[in-house]
C-alpha cells in the first residue's frame, strides 16, 4: 500500500494538489509532521509567500 500527499487549500477558488506520490505509510505521516506543511506553522520564504498569494492550506495524506 502505497500513499500520496495532498495540498489542501481553505479558499474554493484553488484546486487541491497532488505534490508527492509513492510513499509508505511512515514517509506521508513524517511529511505532514513538518511544521513547513501548514500555512498557521510554516517559516520559510517560499511556504509565507504561497499563503500570503493563496490563503491558508495545509498538506495532508491519502492511500493511493
Amino acid at each position: 500500500m502505497t500513499y500520496e500527499i495532498v495540498r489542501h487549500y481553505k479558499e474554493n477558488s484553488f484546486d487541491n494538489v497532488v505534490i508527492k506520490t509513492g510513499l509508505t505509510l511512515e514517509e506521508a505521516r513524517e511529511h505532514c509532521h513538518d511544521p513547513e506543511t501548514s500555512s498557521s506553522t510554516c517559516e520559510e520564504f517560499e511556504n509565507t509567500e504561497r499563503t500570503r498569494k493563496m490563503g491558508h492550506w495545509f498538506d495532508g495524506y491519502r492511500e493511493e
